[in-house]
């Protein structure tokens, strides 16, 4: 029994001592960037959408606003509050699009950038800086307007021209001083399958208080000046509204209805370009304080990021449809723009023609191509061909790109 219990003793001693408490094994974190592998799955049909439709806002855009700025330029001689503020939105959407190029380049190459971390650091604070220099400029020709219909006395020192050029270096430095940060922050990321992404959220997830940073940027960049637009549109229109039902030459005249539908207008363009983006970054922001999602919902929320982002590019796109409309000077001037090109083929057409030809022979009826109706709906067909065949060839154009960049 001794030997027995000695030897019981001697086997159990040689067994390794086991604690009570068994050691956790640790958890990988699912919200990694380096562990979540679902991020960039839609990269291939991504990489032919995204390019067309940055191609679409490329060409339109600067186009558009080329325009707008060529109407502007003979105003600056006479120079206004509204004229300044609206050639620095003009310049601010013309210098965003020309940003654009090089991010048609990275989609259409499947989240790849190769182009190093300097290029995409300068790329995204111009991209960043345009970007909320035209929502700071779009909330102070609201105020502008503001001012300008429901007190023009009160508040007369702040439209005229030398306090407005403060107000728009003001407005510069307070975005450029909003966007630096971005340049301490890592903007490229190397990822497993070996292409390397640039400007995407996920490179910024190890950035210390980036939920806090991104809420204040929000509140800053967006809620404050979708606030001040709201308000002073909302009282500008209730204003236009009063004064034509008191004047009734006011009211059949049709100006405060056009008026009020061009404010509308904007007021919708801008709630619907930047509102879901800044309330879907703003919805995760506050989900990533209260716990950490997992690799589902940031997946989830990096697809979003790119719609909501094509989204709120797409008002540089849609500012000069609302000058065409708004600006009298602006639709003349491209009225005229088509009509002059109308002239010149038509002119050129009419001297190519056989001598003495102003007759031409349709289905066996004599047509005089001289009488105004003619030249009228012959006007209309030439537009409506340039204009069809301008669209044609920028869409052609864009898918070559495209194409070409993809194969």
């Amino acid at each position: 029994m001794a030997t027995g219990s000695m030897m019981e003793v001697m086997r159990t001693s040689n067994q390794p001592a086991t604690s009570s408490h068994p050691t956790p094994t640790p958890t990988p974190t699912h919200n990694d960037s380096n562990t979540c592998t679902t991020l960039y799955d839609h990269k291939e049909y991504a990489r032919v959408l995204m390019p067309l439709f940055y191609c679409i806002i490329f060409c339109v855009g600067l186009l558009g606003n080329a325009l707008a700025l060529h109407v502007i330029r003979p105003n600056l001689k006479k120079m206004n509050s509204t004229t300044l503020y609206s050639a620095n939105l003009v310049i601010s959407d013309i210098l965003f699009t020309l940003s654009l190029p090089l991010r048609i380049i990275y989609y259409a190459l499947g989240f790849h950038w190769p182009l190093g971390e300097t290029l995409c650091k300068i790329t995204g604070l111009i991209f960043y800086i345009n970007t909320y220099a035209g929502v700071n400029f779009m909330t102070c020709l609201s105020v502008d307007r503001f001012i300008a219909v429901v007190l023009p006395l009160r508040f007369a020192r702040f439209r005229k021209v030398s306090n407005v050029r403060y107000i728009c270096v003001g407005v510069w430095l307070l975005v450029l001083m909003q966007t630096l940060p971005l340049l301490s922050m890592p903007m490229t990321n190397p990822e497993p399958d070996g292409f390397i992404t640039c400007m995407e959220y996920p490179n910024f997830e190890k950035v210390p208080n980036i939920a806090y940073m991104l809420i204040g940027a929000v509140f800053l960049g967006f809620g404050v000046p979708v606030v001040t637009i709201l308000l002073c549109y909302s009282i500008l229109c209730c204003k236009l509204r009063l004064s034509a039902k008191a004047n009734h030459l006011t009211d059949k005249s049709g100006r405060s209805r056009k008026a009020i539908g061009v404010i509308c207008c904007v007021s919708l363009v801008f709630v619907v370009c930047f509102s879901p983006y800044h309330i879907n970054l703003l919805q995760y922001m506050i989900r990533k304080l209260i716990y950490e999602p997992d690799c589902a919902e940031l997946t989830a929320f990096q697809i979003s990021l790119h719609f909501t982002v094509c989204l709120m590019n797409l008002n540089s796109c849609l500012d000069p449809f609302i000058y065409f409309f708004a600006c009298k000077g602006y639709k003349r001037k491209v009225l005229k723009i088509l009509k002059r090109q109308v002239s010149v083929s038509f002119s050129s057409a009419v001297r190519t023609s056989p001598e003495g030809s102003s007759r031409d022979v349709v289905d066996g009826k004599k047509i005089h191509l001289n009488s105004t109706s003619s030249v009228r709906s012959l006007e209309q067909v030439t537009t409506e061909y340039r204009i069809t065949g301008l669209v044609f060839y920028c869409v052609i154009f864009t898918i070559g790109i495209v194409v070409k960049v993809t194969a």
